[in-house]
């Protein structure tokens, strides 16, 4: 046994003590006397300007210690890989240094020492070069001491991974996406806001120029498909979606790319639909993306790291996240499709930082569940139901909505006689536990594939004579709907294309559906609208300017024949379907009045779209986007036709509107382009 000194013992104590301490000295140190962090994170606190720390220690002491003491050392003497930094100076003389983030021949795009992004236009540059130089103060050796040094070493050196469900501070919170109409320059959410609106309050484009409108910038995303999404812009910043599995991050001045985020797809179900990414969402520093593959994907904003993945459900049986999440303050919140494939829908709430699950609402009922006895036999547990677009919510009373879509087998309501709650519904949700307020049925015992999973718009106005709080809702069943949205009832139910299932509503809201309208062995009766729908899941549009409400349209009829259907999990769970008139389509921009659903002008368009929606701003502008590739600007009183521009390729989405340095941008995705428009300089 070794027997050690008084003196040798004490050395020893105070050693490791020493030790223990130097680390937190070293961390005091980085977030204060040395303002490493102010170029420099660990765990998702700091600046991005230089490299993330959060793995430092895999390095051993002595680089480290080299780095801080001379950070414009090459690592690889005579090889490539030194620091370096870009040095633009201006014709007036002015300096810029810091990191290059993009450049095209016109533009460059530098992050500074401060963090912040600086857009640059060559024309006012005398020079721009790189520095084999690094960014990082070289006098680290005057301004601390050596055991100062060692403590940032020591600190560094505890630093082995990076934990992803550490806070990054900043970025868009809660309270901005609340109040988002305060900032219209940006586009916070899917919709614009939390009402589900898409209008744009921005008013320099209007009536009197935007026939000077021109294409600013257009940047290609790879695609295998059309691109769907909607994208979001923060502060000058766009974040898009190309193919699924696909980010972007652009700078929505100039669309040159800061970064992208690739993920490949980890399971493939061979019976796969609908192929898209609708975009993404935003709740501080964090970006959120669904998959084909039925994950929840959660993104650092500022770089485009993944920060968790979690498994939402299995997409062999037919799951897919097609939409964005809604970001609510401390929730997630995103829906599945899979009705076509008879997998049950449900609405999921989890938590921003972890991915962890807090609760689920089942848009189909299972035994011992409010609304279960609507469904035949066993029918429920293949009936359908998902809940794929993007919902909407009021702060106020804090209360969910979301859309369901169609029940499963799509045509034969036969085998599930009943009203097969929720589908075709809308939910009003507690965002807190879950559970549902209150629900209305659009389409009860639907089989004509109308799903009810359209935007519902959330208003407050006088509506024939009393204040009201409205949900706003235009249906594929070609009916306009207007909810007291605190309770579910029905105020106003009016066709807005031609209906032949409907003859009213009960005093409880309920439809009266004409008999045999349902789909027949034989589809011998024809049933208006078709399965494509009055409208369909692209952006309508609300102004609070004209009060109205603006959307894409199509008036069509159809045969719905119905033929028997075996479930087998995860294929297609369909029985007959449409069948066409021989007559052609009718499509339309409209403007309704909400308060009595009467159509205030009409825009009559070639071919009608599930897709292309559009955008209402403060300029008295209504943008609309067609399929055979026009984006059209219309007058937003009248409906008379102002300015358009062929973008040469299908557009499948909807147009949306920011601005960046005073100026106003429309953008739009056409085929795999994504497109912005401005006003000349």
């Amino acid at each position: 046994m070794i027997r050690l000194s008084p003196l040798l013992l004490v050395g020893c104590i105070v050693g490791a003590l020493l030790a223990q301490q130097a680390p937190q000295s070293g961390k005091a140190l980085f977030f204060g006397k040395a303002a490493c962090a102010s170029c420099h994170e660990v765990n998702g606190r700091g600046g991005i300007v230089g490299p993330d720390l959060s793995s430092a220690g895999r390095l051993s002491a002595d680089p480290l210690h080299q780095k801080i003491v001379d950070p414009s050392a090459n690592p690889n003497p005579g090889g490539r890989g030194g620091p370096s930094t870009m040095v633009a100076r201006s014709k007036d003389g002015k300096e810029i240094r810091g990191i290059r983030r993009a450049e095209d021949t016109f533009s460059l795009l530098i992050t500074d020492t401060s963090g912040k992004l600086l857009r640059l236009d060559k024309r006012d540059l005398a020079s721009a070069t790189v520095e084999q130089k690094s960014l990082m103060p070289a006098d680290f050796a005057q301004r601390l001491s050596e055991p100062e040094i060692q403590s940032l070493v020591a600190y560094l050196r505890t630093q082995t991974a990076r934990n992803l469900s550490a806070d990054i501070p900043g970025g868009v919170t809660y309270d901005r996406l609340r109040n988002a109409a305060a900032e219209p320059q940006n586009w916070l959410t899917y919709w614009g806001d939390y009402q589900g609106r898409h209008y744009s309050a921005l008013k320099q484009i209007d009536t009197t120029n935007v026939r000077e409108l021109q294409a600013r910038w257009a940047v290609q995303l790879p695609n295998n498909s059309l691109l769907e999404a909607t994208p979001i812009v923060v502060d000058g910043i766009m974040y898009t979606s190309g193919a699924p599995g696909q980010v972007f991050a652009l700078d929505a001045k100039t669309g040159l790319q800061l970064w992208r985020y690739q993920r490949q797809q980890k399971v493939v179900n061979p019976s796969e639909i609908n192929r898209y990414s609708r975009g993404v969402s935003v709740l501080g520093n964090r970006l959120f993306l669904g998959t084909l593959d039925a994950a929840l994907v959660a993104l650092d904003a500022r770089t485009g790291q993944l920060l968790w993945e979690t498994q939402v459900a299995d997409t062999m049986l037919g799951y897919s996240i097609t939409s964005p999440p809604l970001a609510l303050k401390d929730k997630i919140v995103t829906g599945v499709t899979g009705g076509e494939f008879g997998a049950n829908g449900f609405i999921d709430a989890y938590d921003p930082a972890t991915g962890k699950r807090l609760w689920r609402f089942n848009t189909i009922p299972a035994a011992g569940e409010f609304g279960h006895d609507t469904w035949k036999g066993e029918s429920w547990q293949h009936g359908g139901g998902p809940a794929w677009l993007t919902g909407s919510y009021d702060a106020d009373s804090d209360t969910l909505y979301w859309t369901v879509g169609n029940p499963g087998p799509d045509w034969d309501a036969n085998v599930r006689a009943g009203d097969n709650l929720f589908t075709c519904s809308v939910i009003a949700l507690d965002p807190n536990t879950g559970r549902r307020k209150w629900h209305y049925q659009f389409t009860p015992n639907d089989s004509h594939d109308w799903d009810s999973t359209e935007d519902v718009i959330l208003v407050d106005r006088v509506f024939q004579g009393q204040p009201r709080k409205l949900l706003l809702h235009a249906d594929r069943n070609g009916m306009f709907y207007a909810l007291d949205r605190t309770d579910g009832k029905l105020l106003l139910g009016k066709a807005f294309v031609r209906q032949t299932w409907n003859t009213g509503f009960d005093a409880n809201g309920r439809p009266k559906i004409v008999p045999n309208s349902d789909s027949q062995p034989e589809g011998s009766i024809p049933v208006y609208p078709s399965a494509g729908g009055g409208t369909n899941f692209q952006a309508p549009s609300y102004s609070p300017d004209t009060g109205w409400l603006y959307l894409m349209t199509g008036d069509s009829g159809q045969r719905y024949i119905r033929t028997p259907s075996e479930y087998q999990a995860g294929k297609q769970y369909a029985s007959g379907g449409p069948r066409g008139l021989g007559e052609l389509a009718i499509a339309a921009i409209k403007a309704l009045d909400p308060e009595s659903g009467d159509v205030k002008w009409t825009y009559p368009v070639s071919r009608g779209s599930l897709a292309a929606g559009v955008l209402a701003t403060g300029g008295g502008v209504v943008f609309a986007a067609t399929p055979e590739g026009n984006l059209i600007a219309l007058n937003a009183r009248t409906g008379a036709a102002l300015w358009h521009f062929q973008t040469g390729a299908t557009i499948a989405a909807s147009p949306m509107s920011y601005a960046v340095d005073g100026k106003q941008f429309i953008a739009i995705s056409a085929g795999a382009v994504l497109y912005s428009f401005a006003l000349p300089d």
